[in-house]
């Protein structure tokens, strides 16, 4: 008999601010949730480095072109998923939405799901509307992770439910699994707090962060030298122990209060008594360089993500090395849109074909576009393989092939002249002329050309007399 329930489990039943970091098994204190939410904001909006290899990731992602892949889905079914989420249908020309104001919107939607990358998970609650006897997706409300107080985790490692600490006068809020969309960066078993991108690149930063601040201090402390000043061993006479005493303190207080004061500039001076000294002194022997040491640490941040080619400035290498260095970085660009389309796919469109037809209903899918793909062949290859007849040019063909290189969606074939008055006659001809001219329409050879150009002029000649008369 086959085995239907699970004996073991994955995580404890619920995961809290107390015992959050120990699930997902981090070893440094600053770094355990919720404390980690507050670190990797400030990597994020304090450090270029960080910030250029965060939006190296996620900007080509936002930047493909996502679309609806019919995938045998019935067309009523596709074009509920298609307006609902605003993508174009693959194949067809894209229709934009009436209005846009209170819908949802994909571009939004996938930036803030993307930064699953920078805290580990990103949440959304599902909001519905119903029109015209179809429930049709208002918005994806985005949950931040401040706001998260705890996780409910089932046995099996499935999420029950999160609570959301209470605002505006309200208490705390738990949001069952059945109205979330939950997107975690290399969720293991039940931590469903996910793992940030910045984590391997977290020890980088710090000592980063610590360099810079010693460089900035060594400019300021070195960059003019620091002011000494000597006193004058020119000590008045007749002066009792106590008045020499009170006489030296008050010349060391003096001198420390000008070095102390003392700052460069155009009207920048010092006036001291006669015998004493004040002189602007550098370092003695060398200072450590800190710059090799921060660019070092710029290195490691960009290598965390895979962006190697953002140190080709500073790194020694060739072309074909950076080529290969972009190739493994597209590849991890094209894994991560992968995850955030197979997440939607079962998580918001699946939901809503089952909230409308049911789940026996066969839904589309959401596909982005290959990041990075080259054309595996030349439009003149293609052209050979249609010619010796390996490849059929068909409806498929044609908007495959309009897709990957960029060209626009064909348009509908204009209707047939027969039956037509000979004014619609003439209009419909003139207007395959046209489209062949403008090099949107389909390819004719020239004495077809001719004929239609021909048989255009002939019946708008008729028409017109037959106006006139």
């Amino acid at each position: 008999m086959a085995n239907e329930n699970e004996i073991g489990y994955q995580a404890e039943g619920i995961l809290s601010w107390g015992n959050i970091g120990a699930q997902a098994h981090e070893t440094n204190p600053d770094l355990e949730y919720p404390l980690s939410i507050e670190v990797y904001d400030r990597m994020r909006s304090e450090d270029s480095q960080v910030g250029s290899v965060l939006r190296a990731v996620i900007l080509p992602i936002i930047r493909a072109d996502w679309m609806i892949d019919p995938a045998g889905a019935s067309p009523e079914v596709v074009d509920h998923i298609a307006t609902d989420l605003g993508l174009p249908i693959k194949g067809q020309a894209f229709t934009a939405p009436l209005r846009t104001r209170d819908r949802f919107e994909w571009g939004d939607h996938l930036r803030l799901a993307l930064l699953e990358l920078v805290f580990g998970h990103s949440i959304f609650e599902q909001v519905y509307r119903a029109e015209a006897g179809r429930i049709h997706l208002r918005k994806l409300a985005w949950r931040p992770p401040r706001t998260i107080a705890d996780f409910k985790i089932a046995s099996d490692g499935g999420l029950v439910s999160i609570e959301q600490r209470g605002t505006f006068g309200k208490g705390a809020v738990v949001i069952p699994v059945d109205r979330l969309v939950v997107y975690v960066n290399e969720r293991e078993g039940g931590n469903w707090l996910g793992r940030s991108l910045l984590r391997t690149a977290y020890k980088n930063w710090l000592l980063k962060d610590r360099l810079l601040r010693v460089q900035a201090l060594s400019a300021e402390r070195n960059g003019l030298g620091v002011p000494v000043y000597t006193a004058s061993d020119s000590i008045p006479e007749g002066l009792t122990p106590e008045q020499h005493k009170k006489w030296l303190a008050d010349e060391r207080k003096s001198g420390l209060t000008l070095t102390k004061g003392f700052r460069a500039g155009e009207t920048a001076g010092a006036s001291i008594p006669g015998g004493a000294k004040m002189e602007l002194l550098g370092v003695s022997g060398k200072t450590p360089d800190t710059g090799p040491m921060i660019q070092y640490h710029d290195e490691q941040i960009a290598r965390a993500v895979l962006a190697h080619f953002l140190n080709l400035g500073s790194e020694t290498g060739s072309w074909a090395l950076g080529s290969t260095f972009a190739n493994f970085f597209t590849d991890s660009l094209n894994a991560v849109a992968q995850h955030i389309a197979e997440v939607t796919q079962q998580h918001v469109i699946e939901d809503l074909v089952d909230l409308n037809w049911g789940p026996s209903e066969r839904a589309p899918r959401i596909v982005p576009a290959t990041i990075g793909s080259e054309h595996p062949a030349t439009a003149e290859a293609i052209k050979a393989l249609i010619e010796c007849k390996a490849l059929t040019v068909d409806a498929s063909l044609e908007a495959h092939l309009r897709n990957l290189y960029g060209l626009p969606v064909a348009d509908p074939q204009p209707a047939e002249a027969e039956g037509l008055t000979d004014a619609e006659e003439a209009r419909a001809a003139a207007e395959v002329v046209q489209k062949v001219y403008l090099g949107v329409g389909p390819v004719i050879d020239q004495d077809e050309a001719r004929a239609i150009v021909d048989r255009a002029g002939g019946q708008l000649k008729k028409t017109q007399s037959q106006e006139a008369a």
